[in-house]
């Protein structure tokens, strides 16, 4: 389990712009459950992530995973059990790098780095007979550096690198927005279907209602760093794209869009 505990974080303190984006914020995330998030910009969806990843500090509260406070840990500690897919496809492979070569670095994460041979062919054929689980080509392409291929094929692959260590959360930073409709519906199911089969907790922010309602077994919409918006279960399974939609609206209109 995840849980956010009664958050504070400031933005420029201090100064004339300061701004209290998170105030006593508190969230719980049950094992198992795929969250999708969706809110205007700067409502704090990224933010919360980042706080989560421990690419940003709190400056109140507490972060507990399992019971642990992981508050203070580094970054780089907290990824060893977590993966994150950003944005950009470019921010989760290597692309000066071949497919091989990413794919070993993704399935070394958190181990030591020893001298030895990079990749085994025994190992080769194993990433060959995963990549075909991406139904994209990319078995055929294993030597071909990372940098030329498509954003789609790239974010594909960076989902698969994400997964390949046993982890506990998977964090989805709008990972389907840089990519042409049909290129994010595939990598959508993808996400889809490493979830399920993996069982893990996920978080997905997202600026798209429709995957944010298909997808996932709940639905958070956050604004000005709170949440105003929990659904799960039964409750979700019943929204629709219009209810959450006309929530939006109305919070335009308090905003004076």
């Amino acid at each position: 389990m995840l849980e956010l505990r009664q958050i504070y974080k400031y933005y420029n303190p201090g100064t004339v712009n300061e701004l209290c984006l998170f105030r006593d914020f508190s969230l719980k995330v049950e094992k198992g459950e795929f969250v999708a998030v969706v809110g205007s910009n700067g409502s704090g969806k990224t933010s919360m992530l980042n706080l989560i990843c421990g690419s940003m500090p709190v400056d109140s509260g507490q972060i507990l995973i399992q019971g642990k406070d992981i508050t203070s840990q580094k970054e780089y500690k907290r990824m060893r059990r977590m993966g994150r897919v950003f944005q950009n496809p470019a921010l989760g492979t290597c692309p000066s790098m071949t497919i091989l070569e990413n794919l070993a670095m993704a399935e070394n994460k958190g181990k030591p780095y020893n001298l030895g041979r990079g990749v085994h062919r025994k190992k080769e054929n194993e990433y060959q007979e995963l990549l075909k689980t991406l139904d994209l080509g990319l078995e055929d392409k294993i030597h071909v550096k990372v940098g030329s291929l498509s954003g789609g094929q790239r974010q594909a692959l960076a989902l698969l690198m994400s997964t390949m260590t046993p982890i506990d959360f998977l964090i989805l930073d709008e990972h389907t927005a840089a990519l042409d409709p049909k290129t994010a519906e595939v990598n959508m199911k993808l996400t889809d279907q490493i979830v399920q089969e993996k069982k893990l907790t996920s978080i997905m922010v997202t600026h798209n209602l429709r995957y944010a309602i298909e997808y996932g077994s709940r639905l958070l919409m956050m604004h000005q760093g709170r949440i105003i918006l929990d659904k799960a279960g039964e409750e979700k399974k019943k929204l629709k794209v219009e209810d959450v939609l006309e929530l939006f609206n109305e919070i335009s209109i308090e905003c004076g869009n």
